[in-house]
């Protein structure tokens, strides 16, 4: 297990909360939840049959049969009036697991909740946005990893943020900053180090040119811009951004290069191939798509993930509910 891993499960075990579960009919969830409970990380909800889903120590709810189905219609419809949403529509909405849930975190019943083992990462972003909104100050909400990787000379001891790996599928370079922006929040708060962020690139310091390269680099002139005291570079190649032999080459006098660990990419097909190279090839583990940028905790899974991928999102989802004062 990574230091970081770690970490987050001893935060979830000194305040536990309760986080929902929607896809109690995948079997990796009922395994996750088993070993949740058996470490004390979380109290868990698990959405699906009662006569089905039986994990000791775990409340199974169907939301069609739930007593509070009606209550969360009628908050659903009031959330969605001026989109013409009307308390039948609503009353069908809270059918669906995805969207109970979401309402169970938005009316206080629940502090967070982790999907996307079964669904798409638009099936759980979308009652998120739709129920809980953005965070206040928040423009943009992106996906990250959290990436634990067996070389800890790089990043935070072998600990980096990939962003955005899982949403966004081609910033422009004001997005990118605003990405960077909370991405380097997520870093702080989750790995409890200095964020140190490479935006990054094909080109190290105008090497090649190009419409991406330029991007990037506008990019880290306007996370600049918005927040002075962050320690951001771009654009940098992959390379310079985390060896600081090469990053001497390429980039001299740099206060990020060789040093990076929170790797901003241009869009989102390099940073969902760049994550997966370093999990399946090097071996790292990868805890995400982390959505940042909502309201309340509200986390995304891989549709390849395993149970032990899941019972890392969920302590990680306590943390961050902690962080939010949920």
């Amino acid at each position: 297990m990574s230091d970081f891993l770690q970490r987050m499960k001893d935060a979830a075990k000194r305040d536990v909360k309760t986080i929902v579960l929607p896809e109690g009919e995948d079997p990796r969830t009922i395994e996750a939840a088993k070993q949740i409970v058996a470490e004390g990380l979380a109290k868990l909800i698990i959405l699906g049959n009662p006569d089905e889903v039986k994990v000791d120590g775990v409340e199974v709810i169907d939301p069609k049969a739930s007593d509070k189905h009606e209550a969360y219609a009628a908050k659903f419809a009031e959330l969605r009036a001026k989109k013409g949403v009307t308390i039948e529509q609503a009353r069908e909405q809270m059918n669906g697991n995805t969207y109970f849930g979401t309402m169970m975190v938005k009316m206080g019943d629940a502090d967070g909740l982790v999907s996307g083992a079964c669904h798409s990462t638009a099936n759980t972003l979308r009652p998120a946005l739709q129920i809980l909104k953005t965070a206040p100050g928040t423009k943009l909400v992106s996906a990250f990893f959290v990436m634990c990787t067996k070389t800890p000379e790089f990043g935070a001891n072998g600990t980096l943020i990939f962003a955005d790996s899982g949403l966004n599928i081609n910033p422009t370079a004001e997005e990118m900053s605003e990405i960077a922006l909370s991405s380097a929040d997520s870093f702080r708060n989750l790995v409890g180090a200095e964020p140190k962020i490479a935006m990054l690139s094909y080109s190290t310091k105008g090497s090649a040119g190009g419409d991406s390269a330029a991007k990037s680099k506008e990019a880290a002139e306007l996370t600049k811009q918005k927040a002075p005291e962050l320690a951001v570079d771009g654009e940098l190649q992959l390379d310079a951004a985390i060896v600081d032999t090469v990053a001497a080459s390429k980039a001299p006098g740099s206060d990020v290069a060789g040093h990076a660990n929170v790797l901003m990419f241009p869009d989102l097909a390099s940073g969902n191939i760049g994550y997966k190279l370093v999990q399946r090839f090097g071996g790292a583990d990868a805890y995400g798509p982390l959505l940042q940028g909502i309201a309340r905790p509200v986390n995304d899974l891989s549709r390849g993930c395993s149970a032990d991928d899941i019972v890392g999102v969920v302590a990680i989802t306590c943390a961050q509910a902690q962080q939010m004062g949920a």
